[in-house]
Protein backbone atom coordinates (compact mmCIF):
# COMPACT_ATOMS: atom_id res chain seq x y z
CA UNK A 1 0.00 0.00 0.00
CA UNK A 2 1.38 3.39 -0.95
CA UNK A 3 2.10 5.84 1.87
CA UNK A 4 1.56 9.50 0.86
CA UNK A 5 4.35 11.96 1.65
CA UNK A 6 3.50 14.75 4.04
CA UNK A 7 5.49 17.94 3.69
CA UNK A 8 4.88 18.83 7.31
CA UNK A 9 6.76 15.65 8.26
CA UNK A 10 9.48 16.07 5.62
CA UNK A 11 9.69 19.83 5.11
CA UNK A 12 12.71 19.64 2.81
CA UNK A 13 11.20 17.08 0.46
CA UNK A 14 10.47 18.39 -3.03
CA UNK A 15 7.68 16.95 -5.17
CA UNK A 16 8.86 15.07 -8.25
CA UNK A 17 8.46 16.89 -11.53
CA UNK A 18 6.22 14.33 -13.19
CA UNK A 19 6.07 16.22 -16.48
CA UNK A 20 9.82 15.92 -16.99
CA UNK A 21 9.74 12.23 -16.05
CA UNK A 22 6.98 11.57 -18.58
CA UNK A 23 8.89 13.37 -21.33
CA UNK A 24 12.10 11.53 -20.49
CA UNK A 25 10.47 8.09 -20.65
CA UNK A 26 7.75 8.71 -23.23
CA UNK A 27 7.70 6.01 -25.94
CA UNK A 28 7.69 8.63 -28.69
CA UNK A 29 10.87 10.19 -27.31
CA UNK A 30 12.53 6.78 -27.24
CA UNK A 31 11.24 6.11 -30.76
CA UNK A 32 12.79 9.29 -32.12
CA UNK A 33 16.11 8.52 -30.42
CA UNK A 34 16.02 5.09 -32.07
CA UNK A 35 15.10 6.73 -35.38
CA UNK A 36 18.06 9.12 -35.15
CA UNK A 37 20.45 6.26 -34.37
CA UNK A 38 18.97 4.26 -37.25
CA UNK A 39 19.46 7.22 -39.60
CA UNK A 40 23.13 7.42 -38.60
CA UNK A 41 23.51 3.69 -39.25
CA UNK A 42 21.82 3.95 -42.66
CA UNK A 43 23.70 7.03 -43.91
CA UNK A 44 27.11 6.06 -42.53
CA UNK A 45 26.66 2.48 -43.75
CA UNK A 46 25.72 3.52 -47.29
CA UNK A 47 28.69 5.88 -47.44
CA UNK A 48 31.19 3.40 -46.01
CA UNK A 49 30.02 0.12 -47.56
CA UNK A 50 28.60 1.28 -50.90
CA UNK A 51 29.74 4.75 -51.97
CA UNK A 52 33.41 4.70 -51.00
CA UNK A 53 34.16 1.31 -52.64
CA UNK A 54 32.38 2.49 -55.81
CA UNK A 55 34.81 5.41 -55.99
CA UNK A 56 38.02 3.64 -54.95
CA UNK A 57 37.87 0.11 -56.36
CA UNK A 58 37.98 -1.34 -59.86
CA UNK A 59 36.79 -4.94 -59.98
CA UNK A 60 39.52 -7.33 -61.08
CA UNK A 61 42.15 -4.61 -61.66
CA UNK A 62 44.67 -4.35 -58.83
CA UNK A 63 46.76 -1.58 -60.37
CA UNK A 64 43.73 0.61 -61.11
CA UNK A 65 42.34 0.01 -57.62
CA UNK A 66 45.60 1.02 -55.95
CA UNK A 67 45.79 4.11 -58.18
CA UNK A 68 42.23 5.15 -57.27
CA UNK A 69 42.79 4.61 -53.54
CA UNK A 70 46.01 6.61 -53.70
CA UNK A 71 44.30 9.43 -55.61
CA UNK A 72 41.31 9.41 -53.21
CA UNK A 73 43.06 8.62 -49.93
CA UNK A 74 41.03 11.23 -48.03
CA UNK A 75 37.78 9.64 -49.20
CA UNK A 76 39.09 6.17 -48.30
CA UNK A 77 39.92 7.39 -44.78
CA UNK A 78 36.50 9.01 -44.46
CA UNK A 79 34.99 5.65 -45.36
CA UNK A 80 36.79 4.02 -42.45
CA UNK A 81 35.68 6.79 -40.09
CA UNK A 82 32.08 6.42 -41.32
CA UNK A 83 32.31 2.68 -40.64
CA UNK A 84 33.36 3.35 -37.05
CA UNK A 85 30.45 5.77 -36.58
CA UNK A 86 28.02 3.31 -38.19
CA UNK A 87 28.97 0.44 -35.90
CA UNK A 88 28.98 2.62 -32.78
CA UNK A 89 25.44 3.73 -33.61
CA UNK A 90 24.45 0.13 -34.36
CA UNK A 91 25.69 -0.85 -30.91
CA UNK A 92 23.28 1.66 -29.32
CA UNK A 93 20.33 1.22 -31.69
CA UNK A 94 19.10 -2.20 -30.48
CA UNK A 95 19.29 -0.97 -26.87
CA UNK A 96 16.94 1.91 -27.70
CA UNK A 97 14.66 -0.46 -29.60
CA UNK A 98 14.69 -2.87 -26.67
CA UNK A 99 13.40 -0.15 -24.36
CA UNK A 100 10.65 0.59 -26.84
CA UNK A 101 9.63 -2.96 -27.77
CA UNK A 102 10.46 -5.16 -24.77
CA UNK A 103 7.03 -4.62 -23.12
CA UNK A 104 5.53 -6.35 -26.16
CA UNK A 105 7.78 -9.43 -26.05
CA UNK A 106 10.81 -9.55 -23.79
CA UNK A 107 12.21 -12.81 -25.20
CA UNK A 108 12.06 -11.56 -28.79
CA UNK A 109 13.51 -8.20 -27.75
CA UNK A 110 16.42 -9.90 -25.98
CA UNK A 111 17.11 -12.06 -29.04
CA UNK A 112 16.97 -8.94 -31.22
CA UNK A 113 19.63 -7.22 -29.11
CA UNK A 114 21.86 -10.31 -28.90
CA UNK A 115 21.90 -10.89 -32.68
CA UNK A 116 22.48 -7.23 -33.49
CA UNK A 117 25.22 -6.66 -30.93
CA UNK A 118 26.99 -9.90 -31.96
CA UNK A 119 27.80 -8.29 -35.32
CA UNK A 120 29.48 -5.21 -33.84
CA UNK A 121 32.86 -6.68 -32.78
CA UNK A 122 33.02 -8.56 -36.09
CA UNK A 123 32.39 -5.33 -37.98
CA UNK A 124 34.95 -3.34 -36.00
CA UNK A 125 37.57 -6.05 -36.45
CA UNK A 126 36.81 -6.17 -40.16
CA UNK A 127 37.79 -2.50 -40.56
CA UNK A 128 41.36 -3.54 -39.76
CA UNK A 129 41.60 -4.82 -43.33
CA UNK A 130 41.07 -1.27 -44.62
CA UNK A 131 43.64 0.06 -42.17
CA UNK A 132 46.01 -2.58 -43.56
CA UNK A 133 45.47 -1.09 -47.02
CA UNK A 134 46.59 2.31 -45.73
CA UNK A 135 49.62 0.71 -44.11
CA UNK A 136 50.56 -0.96 -47.40
CA UNK A 137 50.31 2.32 -49.29
CA UNK A 138 52.01 4.64 -46.81
CA UNK A 139 55.42 4.28 -48.49
CA UNK A 140 57.30 3.00 -45.43
CA UNK A 141 60.89 1.83 -45.97
CA UNK A 142 60.13 -1.79 -45.15
CA UNK A 143 57.67 -1.91 -48.04
CA UNK A 144 60.37 -1.21 -50.63
CA UNK A 145 61.21 -4.91 -50.67
CA UNK A 146 57.89 -5.50 -52.45
CA UNK A 147 57.58 -5.07 -56.18
CA UNK A 148 54.66 -2.89 -57.33
CA UNK A 149 52.82 -6.02 -58.48
CA UNK A 150 53.33 -7.74 -55.13
CA UNK A 151 52.20 -4.63 -53.24
CA UNK A 152 49.10 -4.36 -55.40
CA UNK A 153 48.34 -8.02 -54.74
CA UNK A 154 48.61 -7.45 -50.97
CA UNK A 155 46.18 -4.52 -51.22
CA UNK A 156 43.68 -6.63 -53.14
CA UNK A 157 44.07 -9.44 -50.61
CA UNK A 158 43.26 -7.00 -47.78
CA UNK A 159 40.21 -5.72 -49.67
CA UNK A 160 39.08 -9.29 -50.31
CA UNK A 161 39.44 -9.99 -46.59
CA UNK A 162 37.25 -6.97 -45.89
CA UNK A 163 34.61 -8.21 -48.35
CA UNK A 164 34.65 -11.64 -46.69
CA UNK A 165 34.19 -9.99 -43.29
CA UNK A 166 31.18 -8.08 -44.60
CA UNK A 167 29.69 -11.37 -45.79
CA UNK A 168 29.94 -12.87 -42.29
CA UNK A 169 28.57 -9.71 -40.66
CA UNK A 170 25.63 -9.68 -43.08
CA UNK A 171 24.39 -12.93 -41.56
CA UNK A 172 23.81 -11.14 -38.24
CA UNK A 173 22.54 -7.99 -40.00
CA UNK A 174 19.84 -10.24 -41.39
CA UNK A 175 19.08 -12.44 -38.39
CA UNK A 176 18.32 -9.58 -36.00
CA UNK A 177 15.60 -8.38 -38.36
CA UNK A 178 13.46 -11.47 -37.63
CA UNK A 179 12.72 -10.75 -33.94
CA UNK A 180 12.74 -7.01 -34.68
CA UNK A 181 10.18 -7.41 -37.46
CA UNK A 182 8.08 -9.72 -35.32
CA UNK A 183 7.95 -7.13 -32.53
CA UNK A 184 7.05 -4.37 -34.98
CA UNK A 185 4.30 -6.57 -36.42
CA UNK A 186 2.80 -7.71 -33.10
CA UNK A 187 3.18 -4.51 -31.08
CA UNK A 188 1.37 -2.37 -33.69
CA UNK A 189 3.43 0.61 -32.56
CA UNK A 190 4.45 1.02 -36.21
CA UNK A 191 2.69 0.00 -39.44
CA UNK A 192 2.56 -3.78 -39.62
CA UNK A 193 3.78 -3.75 -43.22
CA UNK A 194 7.17 -2.60 -41.91
CA UNK A 195 7.33 -5.66 -39.67
CA UNK A 196 6.57 -7.90 -42.65
CA UNK A 197 9.30 -6.24 -44.74
CA UNK A 198 11.80 -6.62 -41.91
CA UNK A 199 11.06 -10.34 -41.52
CA UNK A 200 11.29 -10.84 -45.29
CA UNK A 201 14.53 -8.88 -45.13
CA UNK A 202 15.93 -11.43 -42.69
CA UNK A 203 15.14 -14.21 -45.15
CA UNK A 204 16.69 -12.24 -48.02
CA UNK A 205 19.92 -11.58 -46.12
CA UNK A 206 20.30 -15.22 -45.05
CA UNK A 207 19.68 -16.48 -48.59
CA UNK A 208 22.12 -13.91 -49.97
CA UNK A 209 24.90 -14.93 -47.57
CA UNK A 210 24.62 -18.66 -48.19
CA UNK A 211 24.05 -18.28 -51.92
CA UNK A 212 27.23 -16.22 -52.27
CA UNK A 213 29.05 -18.86 -50.22
CA UNK A 214 27.69 -21.95 -51.97
CA UNK A 215 26.78 -20.85 -55.51
CA UNK A 216 29.71 -19.66 -57.64
CA UNK A 217 28.84 -16.55 -59.62
CA UNK A 218 25.71 -15.77 -57.61
CA UNK A 219 26.91 -12.20 -56.98
CA UNK A 220 26.70 -11.49 -60.73
CA UNK A 221 23.11 -12.71 -61.12
CA UNK A 222 20.07 -10.41 -61.35
CA UNK A 223 18.56 -12.00 -58.23
CA UNK A 224 21.53 -10.92 -56.13
CA UNK A 225 20.76 -7.29 -56.82
CA UNK A 226 17.21 -7.51 -55.48
CA UNK A 227 17.19 -10.21 -52.82
CA UNK A 228 17.92 -7.79 -49.98
CA UNK A 229 15.45 -5.16 -51.26
CA UNK A 230 12.77 -6.01 -48.62
CA UNK A 231 15.37 -5.38 -45.90
CA UNK A 232 16.33 -2.05 -47.47
CA UNK A 233 12.71 -0.93 -47.71
CA UNK A 234 11.87 -2.20 -44.23
CA UNK A 235 14.86 -0.66 -42.49
CA UNK A 236 14.73 2.74 -44.23
CA UNK A 237 10.95 2.84 -43.78
CA UNK A 238 11.24 1.97 -40.09
CA UNK A 239 14.02 4.52 -39.62
CA UNK A 240 12.00 7.34 -41.16
CA UNK A 241 8.78 6.37 -39.38
CA UNK A 242 10.50 6.33 -35.98
CA UNK A 243 12.23 9.62 -36.66
CA UNK A 244 9.27 11.53 -38.11
CA UNK A 245 6.14 9.88 -36.71
CA UNK A 246 7.41 8.25 -33.52
CA UNK A 247 5.13 5.41 -32.47
CA UNK A 248 1.41 5.00 -32.09
CA UNK A 249 0.14 5.58 -28.58
CA UNK A 250 -0.76 2.27 -26.90
CA UNK A 251 -4.46 1.66 -26.45
CA UNK A 252 -5.78 2.48 -22.98
CA UNK A 253 -7.18 -0.38 -20.96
Amino acid sequence: MAVPLRHDILPDAKPMNMDSAVVLHHPRTTARIAGLLYLIVVLAGIFSIAYVPSQTQVAGDAAATVAKITANEGLFRLGIAAGLICYLAFLLLPLALYRLLAPHGRTAATLMVALAVASVPLSFFNLLHKLDVLSLLDGADYLRAFSPEALNAQVMLALRGYANGILVSKLFWGLWLLPFGWLVFTSRLLPRVLGILLMLGCLGYVIDVFARLLVPGFAETTVAGYITLPATLGEIGTCLWLLVMGVRAPARR
